[in-house]
């Protein structure tokens, strides 16, 4: 029978249990962080986008039920962690640098002149309303995505991706 998953030619054919441990022994240091207050369906997309640069771990903060259908079954191939709390999630973070991104702070500087450390967690929050302050006082380094068009920020599954990337291309590549 042939397999229809989304995946690339190397994992097809495996159960979702061997694509996830294959996947565990080559991740990158990088965890992602997402403040789950509204039930976002960005959360799907965020996790697929996770998976998509293996991140070694997803923390959901919050919320623990989330839209899943942006992730497209992704999540079943990452490890993902729920937090009920902020300083549960915290408490994880020991010798990681905790970076938020978000536009609407003061603290906030550019993306671009970020120099990642390896061991770094980024930190989304809601698409309506960012991080919390009690999380964003939490966070290392803020940063925000520079944009030149009329509206003041991207879409915040967008945003991961970009924080993604940037993070992959410094550490990575």
């Amino acid at each position: 029978m042939e397999d229809t998953r989304n995946l690339v030619d190397e994992y097809k054919g495996l159960s979702n249990e061997q694509i996830f441990d294959l996947l565990q022994n080559k991740c990158i240091p990088l965890e992602i962080a997402i403040e789950n207050v509204e039930h976002d369906f960005n959360i799907g997309s965020i996790v697929r986008t996770a998976n998509s640069f293996n991140v070694s771990k997803v923390h959901i903060i919050g919320k623990k039920k989330y839209n899943r259908r942006g992730a497209m079954c992704t999540d079943k191939y990452l490890k993902i962690v729920h937090h009920s709390a902020i300083e549960d999630f915290i408490q994880t973070q020991t010798g990681r640098e905790i970076v938020a991104i978000e536009n609407n702070t003061p603290r906030a500087k550019a993306l671009g002149e970020k120099q990642f450390n390896p061991n770094t967690t980024l930190i989304f929050g809601s698409e309506n309303n960012g991080i919390t302050p009690e999380l964003l006082e939490k966070a290392n380094d803020v940063r925000f995505i520079e944009s030149f068009g009329s509206t003041r920020s991207v879409n915040v599954g967008v945003a991961a991706g970009i924080a993604m990337y940037e993070y992959v291309r410094q550490n990575i590549f």
